[in-house]
């Protein structure tokens, strides 16, 4: 993991960044460097992660969809997560307020991480594992991997039965989540972030949704004349309305 300090005031709040790349690559500048580059003007420390691939979560492989055996980036984020809660006085962090931001298949380990951490999936090392691996904010854009009928024939599938894959469960205790997503994704269907939210709302989590009908997949934070190209602010509004940030 690398550290980016905040520029200016630091406010305290932490998030830790995961990069997409289909469990296959780790888009680290647009999905990484770029993203703490934002995060930092804003006076939040960015966590970016260099979680392990290849094949280290649920993937594409010959044409169909593979999961390993072994979770490993999430092991890797439970880690993260439980290291910079023991330095969170090092960093000047609330470790009450340490969130996390995954894009594509980073949001899908977001997703993961949100449900995933009463237990570490991997024997404890040290003390740092004896700490809470739970993200106290979650960010996720245009996730992968959540809808529980996203491989099967478009022409039979129902769309309407919004269900989520098992190793998802969400938990009374999972973090308030931000979700966006472009109903043209031609990688990550925009029913990837809508079942999640509806699992989310059914379960008593704060929960924002934004669909917009362009904006494609990958987009990150680079300039664009779409709607959906101010989601950063969004998040920042939306961090304020939570209590994380301060407006």
């Amino acid at each position: 993991m690398t550290i980016y300090s905040p520029k200016g005031q630091n406010t305290g709040t932490a998030a830790v960044v995961l990069p997409g790349g289909g469990y296959q690559f780790l888009a680290m500048d647009l999905e990484g460097t770029e993203i703490c580059d934002w995060l930092t003007s804003k006076g939040i420390t960015c966590i970016l992660l260099k979680y392990r691939v290849p094949d280290s979560g649920p993937t594409i492989r010959n044409g169909e969809r593979y999961y390993p055996k072994v979770f490993t980036a999430l092991q890797d984020a439970q880690r993260t997560m439980g290291l910079i809660r023991q330095r969170a006085k090092q960093l000047q962090i609330d470790p009450r307020k340490i969130g996390v931001i995954g894009f594509s298949a980073g949001g899908h380990l977001a997703a993961a991480l949100s449900t995933n951490f009463a237990t570490r999936s991997y024997a404890p090392v040290d003390d740092a594992d004896r700490l809470s691996s739970r993200p106290d904010f979650a960010v996720i854009l245009y996730p992968g991997h959540l809808w529980a009928h996203e491989d099967e024939d478009r022409a039979t599938r129902d769309p309407t039965d919004l269900k989520l894959r098992p190793d998802i469960k969400v938990q009374p205790n999972t973090p308030p989540t931000f979700l966006l997503h472009a109903e043209n994704d031609n990688v990550d269907n925009a029913l990837q972030s809508l079942t999640y939210y509806v699992a989310l709302k059914e379960a008593g989590i704060p929960a924002e949704l934004h669909v917009y009908a362009e904006g494609g997949h990958a987009f990150g934070v680079r300039p664009t004349k779409l709607p959906i190209g101010r989601w950063p602010q969004l998040v920042e509004q939306w961090l304020q309305s939570i209590g994380t940030l301060k407006p």
